[in-house]
């Protein structure tokens, strides 16, 4: 007997309803619906508490290849979750942009080095351009953190390779304006990000 029929029958039998149920594992009817479907599997405490709930053995509950999937799925998430946080402080990273001095700026006819909020010898839309990708990739970041426990597959999934996507747009554009310093910054930001993207695989 499949997961789903076994949980249907032991909540019947238990004179649960999916509501009750559900409360009794602190997520909500939808998900127990899914469950109930053969549309996915709980996590390792949901199935504590299920075992618990409706008196019965986690093995009685689950066969040892789909407790194996549920671990499996469970560590991908979590670390999926701890990546997601990590991309989020790179990201974040970037605000430092505007104190340290990494931006070449003409200043008397020689460079200098400054801070973003300095630099005076270029033209406004190219200094616009460059608070625009120092915001983005802040606020992406920001997003990140925030949003580490949202369940969308859709934002799992997209999250990690938008902030990637994100740093070497940033990187692209300091390349294009000649800006060594800036670059070098944002190229061990996105490195990071890619030897971390590759582990994970």
């Amino acid at each position: 007997m499949e997961f789903n029929e076994k949980l249907r029958s032991l909540r019947a039998r238990a004179g649960l309803t999916q509501e009750r149920l559900a409360d009794e594992l602190r997520v909500s009817r939808v998900t127990v619906s899914k469950w109930e479907s053969g549309r996915g599997y709980p996590n390792i405490e949901s199935l504590r508490l299920m075992a618990r709930t409706l008196s019965v053995s986690i093995d009685d509950l689950l066969s040892g290849d789909e407790l194996l999937s549920v671990a499996e799925t469970q560590a991908r998430e979590s670390s999926g979750g701890l990546l997601a946080v990590v991309f989020g402080v790179l990201d974040v990273m970037m605000t430092l942009l505007l104190a340290l001095p990494l931006f070449g700026d003409e200043v008397g006819g020689r460079i200098e080095s400054v801070a973003l909020p300095r630099v005076t010898g270029m033209p406004p839309d190219i200094v616009a351009a460059y608070y625009v990708a120092v915001v983005a990739s802040a606020a992406f970041g920001v997003l990140q953190l925030a949003l580490q426990n949202l369940q969308s597959p859709a934002w799992r999934r997209l999250r990690l390779p938008a902030s990637a996507g994100l740093s070497a747009l940033a990187l692209l554009f300091f390349i294009m304006t000649r800006q060594p310093y800036v670059c070098a910054f944002s190229l061990c930001l996105l490195l990071l990000k890619g030897i971390l993207l590759a582990r994970r695989r």
